[in-house]
């Protein structure tokens, strides 16, 4: 299992505002449909995203970078791979 911030075995899961479940979505649905979500959110804000696009993993830091939104963690979960995305302000 790959990880970026906390292990979720380990920590207790960070906390989110909002939820998008883009499993089965492919490139590039799994982004725009967050673009659209983090819309909705205020600066500061998380969203939890899960998807199970092998492009999401260079999509969504990528995305994160250009948007200004910050990529706090990412881990997987069965088949799929969560992201936790902070909305920039």
């Amino acid at each position: 299992m790959t990880t970026t911030g906390p292990d979720p075995s380990t920590a207790p899961p960070p906390e989110w505002d909002a939820e998008l479940d883009a499993r089965g979505l492919l490139c590039p649905l799994p982004v725009l449909k967050a673009r659209k979500r983090l819309k909705a959110l205020a600066p500061g804000e998380v969203l939890r995203m899960v998807a199970t696009d092998p492009a999401a993993v260079i999509d969504v830091p990528h995305f994160c970078a250009e948007q200004g939104h910050a990529l706090i963690a990412t881990f997987d979960e069965g088949e799929a791979r969560v992201y936790l995305i902070r909305k920039g302000g």
